[in-house]
């Protein structure tokens, strides 16, 4: 691995500014089964999303590809964390990475009981999946309402000592308003973003193609939104040196760069796993030559480099005042 790849993440040190997504990559171990891959190319892997008790998820189709995206809707299928923590983290590989937990609940103290289960693990952090619906509060998404995501991160705070990760969804009005309420909260990093929501419809049919009938977007689809959520949300989380995983559509160097340069300290790699399983090698080398051409030492000296255009005035556009 390339030196000036090593970066500081919420404590931690990492190889590679890459973290592969929750979702995506299982538990782990999915990938490692392909002939070239290894989690070494990795800062940091964040394992599937976990809830108290086993979950069989939604009916299918759960995954539908769209253009330039996809759309899943899974619905948190897991063996619970009992599960997770007696007979699939045992035998993790700690040598090669390091492994975030991704934790969902459907109540506040769900996410806390989560939370103190985890304490007692040897997982490096932990992610708090913000976008699942509060049952209690008649199934309004936490991460839509900035005092619910408060309360969430506020539990698991209290329930922990290990670094804490809010994934934000852009579902919301203000993302920037619920990264501060997060960081207020306790949260150690943001994840920026999460999906969005969308749909496919089958049009012989005339029904949804997604099983659940709506599902999260992400891939390529999603990057320009989710590169101003970063520059948005790094406004605030630079105040108070809160890093970002900046992820949403990152296939190719330059999106990973792009988004270094927004504001985020990291980024997430996902969607584009499913056709190019060796794409992180390929982005560690890239970003590496990027922060050598531009007499660069490390990933921090770019995070949140953007240079904004001044603003020009409409009304002096196509005039000769």
């Amino acid at each position: 691995m390339h030196s000036n790849l090593k970066t500081e993440f919420c404590g931690l040190s990492l190889n590679s500014p890459i973290i592969l997504l929750s979702g995506c990559v299982g538990f782990g171990e999915e990938y490692t089964r392909i002939k070239g891959f290894s989690n070494k190319d990795t800062g940091a892997v964040c394992l599937k999303g976990t809830t108290l008790e086993p979950r069989l998820g939604n009916i299918p189709h759960r995954v539908t590809e769209t253009p330039s995206g996809m759309i899943n809707a899974i619905g948190l299928q897991n063996p619970g964390v009992d599960v997770v923590i007696n007979d699939i983290m045992p035998n993790l590989d700690k040598t090669e990475t390091r492994f975030i937990i991704n934790v969902s609940g459907s109540s506040v103290e769900e996410y806390g009981e989560i939370a103190k289960r985890f304490d007692d693990t040897d997982i490096d952090a932990i992610e708090i999946n913000i976008s699942c619906p509060n049952v209690k509060e008649g199934g309004v998404a936490f991460g839509n309402d900035p005092d619910m995501s408060y309360r969430v991160v506020e539990i698991c705070r209290k329930n922990t000592s290990k670094p804490l990760i809010t994934k934000l969804s852009p579902n919301q009005t203000d993302i920037a308003f619920s990264a501060q309420r997060c960081i207020d909260a306790g949260t150690d990093g943001l994840a920026v973003i999460n999906t969005l929501m969308g749909m496919a419809i089958d049009t012989k049919t005339r029904t949804p193609i997604i099983g659940n009938n709506q599902g999260g977007l992400s891939g390529p689809a999603i990057k320009p939104i989710a590169l101003l959520k970063v520059h948005q949300v790094y406004q605030v989380s630079k105040q108070h040196s809160v890093p970002i995983i900046g992820q949403g559509g990152i296939t190719t160097v330059n999106d990973a760069i792009e988004f270094i340069i927004a504001g985020a300290s990291t980024v997430g790699i996902g969607t584009a796993l499913f056709y190019d399983p060796l794409i992180c090698n390929q982005i560690n080398n890239g970003i590496s030559q990027y922060l050598i051409d531009n007499n660069l030492d490390s990933i921090s000296d770019l995070v949140g480099s953007l240079n904004l255009n001044s603003a020009i005035s409409q009304c002096d556009i196509g005039t000769n005042k």
